[in-house]
């Protein structure tokens, strides 16, 4: 493991290009996992800069694939990178830049999903909630395929300050691509809260905006209408508008964050009202509804028999 003070600034010696370590190693980029290589150095740079200065920090970058990112964060002077790829196409290409990097790059065969990154670097690192973020910053570029499940992670372990927040409020810089087919790149930049700007629970604040976005293109209170039983969702969705001043003919895209604060705190004053509320789920309604027609329709067949 390298040594959190080293000094000096590191450059990888001269290497294949990306593009020709695509052509060595027989790479293509899978449209299943929505893939997509980011070949120009220059570009790879740029998105590496956004995450501030780097020097001696330590990094984890998720699903480095053919090693672009990787590279730019290798010679942004890093004390460490750990890099986790599940597609085992990329390993050569990556134990490569670790060979020309040593000391420096960590890799690992496995699915960001379930790698428990809270114990790759040094406890030394670990910061209070309240104090600036940690010398630790995740790097990504997310293919669609991950990038929702992965990021609803993030903000539970966020929510928790476990996972890659359990040194603090670790910062991301994470890029999202429109298309595989294109090379249109959103990067973002992420850095925790100090305080959450909705105190409630995460698993019902996912509960609530999952509703409210699964009808995007409708009004809110049709997916609002979706956290109560059917007979009583027209008096509670009413109720539950009412309570947090929200217009309901708003679309999902329209509501803001002090939207979902009211709406989040009146579902909750109304879960405390009804125990059984929060484990309701409409899905699980109209599937035992549609069940329960042809056992209807069978029983009236049997008594006109």
């Amino acid at each position: 493991m390298a040594a959190s003070g080293a000094l000096g600034t590191f450059r990888l010696p001269p290497l294949p290009t990306i593009r020709e370590i695509i052509k060595l190693f027989k790479l293509q980029a899978a449209k299943q996992l929505s893939q997509n290589f980011l070949l120009d150095l220059r570009l790879t740079d740029k998105i590496v800069r956004k995450a501030g200065d780097l020097t001696n920090a330590y990094v984890y970058e998720v699903g480095p694939g053919p090693g672009g990112i990787t590279r730019s964060i290798l010679n942004a002077s890093v004390a460490e990178l750990l890099v986790v790829e599940k597609d085992s196409r990329f390993l050569p290409g990556l134990q490569m830049l670790s060979d020309a990097a040593p000391g420096k790059l960590r890799i690992v065969h496995g699915d960001v999903l379930t790698f428990k990154v809270e114990r790759a670097f040094p406890e030394s690192l670990k910061r209070q909630w309240e104090d600036d973020p940690p010398n630790v910053h995740i790097i990504g570029n997310l293919p669609f395929n991950v990038s929702t499940p992965l990021i609803i992670k993030w903000l539970e372990n966020v929510s928790q300050r476990d996972g890659p927040f359990a040194y603090g409020r670790t910062q991301m810089t994470l890029t999202f691509q429109k298309e595989v087919a294109e090379v249109d790149v959103g990067v973002v930049h992420f850095t925790p809260l100090t305080q959450p700007k909705i105190e409630q629970p995460f698993k019902l604040v996912e509960k609530v905006v999952q509703n409210v976005f699964q009808f995007r293109r409708k009004y809110c209170h049709r997916g609002l209408g979706m956290l109560f039983p059917e007979a009583q969702r027209l008096e509670r969705t009413g109720r539950l508008l009412q309570w947090a001043d929200v217009d309901p003919t708003l679309r999902p895209c329209q509501l803001s964050v002090s939207h979902f604060k009211s709406l989040c705190d009146g579902y909750r004053r109304m879960c405390d009202e009804d125990p059984h509320l929060f484990a309701y789920n409409f899905r699980e309604e109209l599937k035992n509804s549609k069940r329960a027609g042809p056992e209807r329709e069978a029983g009236r067949e049997s008594r006109s028999l």
